[in-house]
């Protein structure tokens, strides 16, 4: 279940309508074995992180013959990526936790790290009778390397799962991490690459991040993987092509996250139902996801009510993103609250003029949803 999972989640989305995102490979190959090894990237719901993370999986994973799932894709064609393609296809043991599988077999995420250790040495026994396990996690995975050769890539799917939905293990939880990834040279050893991925970056202990050696790329800061957040422009008119789909109705309904390096950016899981469907719709509307903009918008901080109408409005509004402490519960002001709606997909954010809007038709819809039902005056809606 976790240990060396195999391709058939990919297998699977191949064969669906895939969109070729697999060029991202090549940017986590280039920091194998090297200090920058460790990748965090958070993206909002519905933005194909748990596609991405089956990718990786059925690239990396040893016990599978994954080369007819990449052979007609870009990491395979394009000449500058077929080297390290073919270094690291198929040549490790992966470990993957999609953290939210795991919530029915904890307790609501209560026995977390005691399941998680306990279930992975299990499966390394099983796997290699000749390995000698310890008490502990890191060391049991630090023989199981000396044992067979072979470094560990570890990929962790909605890892803050457990943070935004059992707040009260989350010291507990980040230990665990901080443990397995604390950039010493056991770390080192241990694991040839990390990815996680989730709908918030890593949190913050005070001042300092709590998993300080991981590379982070967010809403608010994509880098090189802008990218492969979401569609781009390019896939988007190959798409209207393909399913005859009217282009402007397409951009006005699901265009809107503008990020460096990609331009704009389209939401998948919407923009795919619409082909689909053959319908343009608000496919974000879900129960708890208008309830927890509700909430968001309903805090008490000066000043957020008129923000919103302003929003609302079309108007683009200042925002600074650097004080937020990346989880639901700690919010001091305004910008606290713009920041983690830019991390949940409500809001586009400008990087080089630091201002925040509503992206597009579709999540105007939930802004006036939640709005009318708060019943707000100075919105004057």
């Amino acid at each position: 279940m976790y240990l060396n999972p195999g391709n058939s989640g990919f297998e699977e989305i191949r064969n669906s309508r895939y969109v070729d995102k697999s060029g991202m490979i090549s940017l986590v190959n280039r920091v194998i074995g090297t200090k920058q090894k460790l990748i965090c990237i958070s993206r909002p719901r519905r933005f194909g992180k748990s596609f991405a993370a089956q990718m990786l999986c059925a690239y990396y994973d040893k016990t599978c013959d994954s080369r007819a799932l990449f052979h007609d894709l870009m990491i395979a064609e394009d000449p500058k990526m077929n080297a390290s393609y073919e270094q690291h296809l198929n040549k490790y043991d992966v470990i993957y936790l999609d953290m939210t599988y795991i919530k029915p077999f904890t307790d609501g995420f209560r026995n977390t790290v005691s399941y998680l250790s306990e279930k992975i040495m299990e499966e390394l026994a099983e796997a290699y009778p000749a390995l000698k396990t310890s008490n502990e996690l890191p060391s049991t995975m630090l023989r199981t390397v000396e044992l067979t050769g072979h470094k560990f890539i570890m990929i962790i799917d909605e890892w803050d799962a457990p943070i935004r939905e059992a707040p009260e293990i989350r010291n507990e939880y980040l230990e665990f991490l901080r443990t397995l990834f604390k950039g010493s040279g056991s770390t080192s050893r241990i694991f040839a690459a990390a990815y996680m991925t989730g709908i918030l970056p890593i949190k913050k202990a005070g001042s300092q991040s709590a998993i300080s050696d991981f590379q982070e790329y967010s809403m608010v800061f994509p880098g090189e993987f802008a990218r492969y957040v979401g569609f781009t422009e390019n896939e988007i008119r190959q798409l209207c092509q393909e399913y005859d789909c009217d282009f402007s109705e397409m951009k006005q309904w699901y265009d809107g996250y503008t990020l460096n390096g990609a331009g704009s950016v389209y939401n998948p899981n919407s923009v795919m139902k619409a082909v689909y469907n053959r319908r343009f719709h608000s496919y974000w509307t879900e129960t708890s996801a208008a309830e927890s903009l509700m909430g968001h918008i309903g805090l008490n901080f000066d000043g957020l009510s008129k923000t919103i109408a302003r929003l609302l409005g079309g108007v683009e509004v200042g925002v600074d993103t650097n004080g937020f402490s990346n989880d639901l519960i700690t919010f001091r002001n305004r910008d606290d609250v713009l920041t983690l709606l830019i991390h949940l997909g409500y809001l586009s954010y400008n990087e080089e003029t630091q201002t925040a809007r509503i992206p597009n038709e579709e999540i105007r819809l939930e802004f006036f949803r939640a709005v009318r039902k708060r019943q707000w005056t100075d919105t004057h809606l």
